[in-house]
């Protein structure tokens, strides 16, 4: 990575943005999903891994 790639126009350095963000947690969608597989939230099936026809069958 060159110099002038280095910092965006405003002055921040690009490679400190990337270290930081590797280490802040989960991604709001990684959030998301673990709530709705750990709370049984409303309207979150679209993140769940439960398959509803079995429990249907049980």
């Amino acid at each position: 990575m060159t110099d002038s790639n280095k910092y965006t126009d405003a002055g921040t350095d690009i490679e400190e943005v990337k270290r930081k963000n590797q280490n802040s947690g989960m991604s709001y969608n990684e959030a998301k999903e673990w709530i709705a597989k750990h709370t049984g939230g409303h309207g979150t099936n679209v993140f769940s891994d439960t398959d509803i026809e079995n429990v249907k069958r049980k």
